[in-house]
């Protein structure tokens, strides 16, 4: 059982929302589609489920090609962000309500309903209240049982905990990847957040500005983006860039700083180059022995009370700094900042990779 898109675009009214894109989605995966707003995920998923049409392209499921085949057609559930439960119902007849109206017996829906609720842990108590009687998580179980009863061959999950708190988010977080490995149905999960990726595992398509930069198996998107927007779009928050002139030992930054092209930077090709490197990477203090050292300037700090997010300007070039701990540096404030050469990555003007950290390399 496979999806695949072969060259698969959207245009409406003159804007291109997807680009031409080539994906193949393989039975019982998990997908991940990862990019800010308006990236493009939502326009992707609606053509995945026919809800609109490609402008160009084909869709094929297992083979056969379904472009102009209708939703109701396919065997595709999809869950938003929002809660869409009907109120008057109780949640066992939210569960069954696609079930009736494919006309199955009784004994059929029951089954149905209550082997899906036992894969997202709605036990009979919930099944027989009302869904403004279950907190958000349970709500968003009983939307997600009513899309997994229908035994559907495709799942679009679009940002479906967006409207939960963080306690909510990280239980049903845990739990997905479990409810998608015993459907067996090929999932998809909109997110903007590189970390829920990360958590969910499975493979990855990064999407920017209707583009899909790279898709493969998670951590490889992540620890080996293919070019400099794969790797801001895949990094929370966004990997700080530096541009450079590496010249023998040298690297001449566009801010005048004289670097030593130490360690594994020392294998670089000359010519000009983007440096990269993530805010978890980046230090606050005295350099140590090769580092990549520079001066800056705080421009705010954000404490959420384990981590210290700390904004720094390096020339034109605004940075950030992940650092653990409460930090409150004041703004203005001149800053020491540090990087190790195996945390850096390399790209061309071009923003393609030329090579990517020594430490992800090597995991």
């Amino acid at each position: 059982m496979t999806l695949t898109l072969e060259g698969v675009s959207r245009v409406v009214n003159g804007q291109t929302h997807i680009h031409p894109t080539d994906l193949t989605l393989e039975k019982g995966t998990m997908n991940v589609l990862l990019g800010p707003t308006l990236s493009g995920k939502t326009s992707l998923m609606r053509l995945m489920a026919g809800l609109d049409r490609p402008s160009q392209g084909r869709i094929l499921w297992e083979g056969r090609d379904v472009t102009g085949m209708r939703v109701q057609d396919r065997r595709v559930a999809m869950v938003y962000q929002q809660f869409i439960n009907y109120p008057s119902m109780t949640v066992y007849e939210n569960i069954a309500s696609p079930l009736r109206l494919q006309g199955l017996d009784r004994a059929e829906i029951d089954r149905r309903v209550r082997r899906a609720a036992e894969l997202v842990r709605l036990d009979d108590d919930k099944l027989r209240r009302k869904p403004l009687e279950l907190s958000g998580g349970q709500q968003q179980r009983c939307a997600l049982a009513r899309a997994l009863v229908k035994d559907a061959g495709l799942v679009l999950l679009d940002e479906p905990l967006a409207n939960l708190d963080y306690k909510l988010r990280e239980e049903l977080r845990a739990e997905i990847p479990r409810i998608f490995a015993e459907s067996g149905a090929i999932f998809v999960y909109a997110t903007t957040e590189p970390h829920e990726a990360l958590l969910l595992g499975g493979f990855t398509a990064c999407l920017w500005e209707g583009r899909v930069t790279q898709f493969g198996p998670t951590p490889a998107v992540y620890r080996r983006p293919a070019d400099a927007t794969t790797a801001r779009v895949f990094s929370d928050p966004p990997m700080n860039f530096l541009r450079a002139v590496k010249s023998g030992g040298v690297l001449r930054a566009e801010t005048g700083d004289e670097l030593p092209a130490a360690g594994p930077l020392a294998a670089l090709p000359d010519g000009a180059l983007q440096l990269g490197f993530r805010p978890d990477h980046l230090r606050i203090g005295a350099p140590r022995a090769g580092d990549l050292a520079f001066e800056a300037r705080v421009a705010v700090t954000e404490l959420t009370g384990s981590e210290s997010f700390v904004h720094l300007d390096h020339g034109a070039s605004r940075w950030v700094a992940l650092v653990h701990g409460v930090h409150d540096l004041a703004p203005g404030a001149s800053a020491q900042v540090a990087v190790a050469p195996e945390h850096v990555y390399a790209f061309g003007e071009d923003g393609r990779l030329i090579a990517a950290a020594a430490y992800a390399a090597a995991a």
